[in-house]
């Protein structure tokens, strides 16, 4: 059985703390370990391996990620834009086996009872085995609006449903053959495309051309882009779940969060004797029920109850509880705007490092820069600005026109407008370096690799 993770996902409802290019399932939200790294082991002891389904832009997370736990995987499929879980999950079938069994799951939900868990995919695989599309079904705890639900009959599914208005959700609950859809499957990869096939023949067409067109190379699979534009943007439960007569739904009650919103996360994080999370960065007084999250300023409460405080170095959202759902609405805005809050932190991370921007005005910006060992930036010049770097910890191999050189710690270079450069990090720890840009325009693209 092969774990297919999708985490091609923005987590836009998290917004400020994910962001384009690192989204909910990379964040540590909950534990030191991302969504994504308990994804991956909590998956491993049943699957023989594991295929990454994700954003180009996302690809060296996962491999970070991956690597922080020492797990290895030799398949990626790369997108290099998303159009949603039907063409994502259709190109994964097309790329192993029609006889293998996929476990189909997001890479940022949170799953706290393993042993039920367990024995649920063990159930779903003997389904899945006898050739049919499984689902599966929570087992829901509360009438929640925010899920779509799936009326079942033991493992015969009857219909799924929409998102509810509350009074629909409160139904669903009463009546006890409701759950909530999940978004997990489990079938055989041949099953999957012939049942795709017959329910939505444009987007299965469509990904087997972008698959045959696609770039393969050492377990990367990479869909050109005008290929991917060209498949039909569709959920997997609009493209097939909903119009197959061969689907069946494991009830499972295990623990599950998809961590959608910040209530959800409220939910998970442990609190204080006054309900609010708990965070050496907050100081409470006359305060309850509030979910703080401050790494670096320290945010104190008065007579404040149930809102929820993100702060980040560059962003700070405020809202009430159960209007969460609403920050949609503001990474919309910003996007109108087109404000680099929506893609980034303040710190930005590279298949060679991260770089942090300490500050930053219209005609100078200070970096700090940290290149792994062994990794390299890619030849580059710019022609709007000059650039200084220091050396605060490890060695920098520094090329400058061609001519190459060593910095070590507390040492220098200057890097005129035109230069054609690059810098790697020969050593063995991390080379850490004070990037200083100065000219008529620092903006990221001015640059030429």
């Amino acid at each position: 059985m092969i774990n297919v993770v999708l985490c091609g996902g923005n987590g836009t409802r998290l917004w400020p703390l994910s962001r384009t290019l690192y989204p909910k399932q990379f964040n540590k939200l909950i534990s030191n370990q991302s969504l994504f790294q308990m994804t991956a082991l909590r998956n491993q002891e049943i699957c023989d391996r594991i295929f990454i389904v994700s954003n180009e832009e996302q690809y060296f997370l996962a491999l970070d990620h991956l690597e922080e736990l020492n797990i290895t995987t030799d398949q990626f499929l790369l997108e290099p834009v998303g159009r949603n879980t039907a063409p994502a999950i259709a190109l994964a079938c097309l790329a192993v086996d029609e006889s293998e069994l996929l476990l189909v799951t997001p890479s940022d939900h949170i799953v706290k009872d393993l042993a039920q868990y367990n024995a649920c995919i063990k159930d779903a695989k003997q389904l899945a085995e006898q050739d049919h599309l499984v689902t599966f079904g929570i087992t829901p705890s509360y009438p929640e609006t925010g899920f779509g639900y799936i009326e079942s009959r033991g493992f015969d599914v009857i219909s799924f449903k929409e998102k509810p208005d509350k009074k629909l959700a409160e139904y669903y609950l009463d009546q006890g053959n409701y759950f909530w859809n999940s978004g997990m499957f489990l079938f055989k990869a041949g099953v999957f495309l012939r049942e795709l096939q017959l329910y939505a023949p444009e987007i299965y067409d469509l990904s087997l051309e972008a698959f045959g067109r696609s770039k393969k190379s050492e377990g990367i699979i990479r869909i050109g882009r005008d290929d991917m534009l060209a498949i039909p943007s569709d959920s997997i439960d609009f493209a097939l779940m909903e119009k197959s007569n061969n689907v069946k739904m494991i009830p499972s009650d295990i623990g599950w969060s998809d961590m959608g919103s910040f209530e959800a996360l409220y939910a998970e994080l442990p609190q204080d004797i006054n309900k609010n999370t708990e965070n050496e960065q907050h100081i409470a007084v006359d305060s309850t029920r509030n979910l703080i999250i401050s790494d670096e300023r320290l945010i104190a409460t008065i007579d404040i109850e149930d809102l929820i405080i993100v702060d980040t170095p560059d962003a700070l959202l405020i809202s009430k509880h159960g209007s969460a759902q609403k920050v949609k609405t503001v990474v919309e805005e910003l996007k109108l705007r087109k404000s680099d809050l929506c893609d980034n932190h303040v710190t930005a991370y590279r298949p060679w490092g991260n770089h942090t921007v300490l500050d930053s005005t219209e005609n100078y910006k200070i970096k700090k820069v940290i290149i792994k060992p062994g990794r390299k930036l890619s030849t580059q010049r710019h022609y709007h600005r000059n650039e200084h770097w220091i050396v605060v910890r490890g060695t920098a191999l520094i090329s400058v026109n061609g001519n190459k050189s060593l910095l070590r710690t507390n040492e220098s270079t200057f890097i005129r407008m035109g230069d054609e450069h690059s810098v790697e990090n020969p050593g063995k720890i991390d080379l850490c370096l004070i990037e200083v840009q100065a000219g008529d325009y620092v903006k990221e693209d001015d640059v030429i690799r």
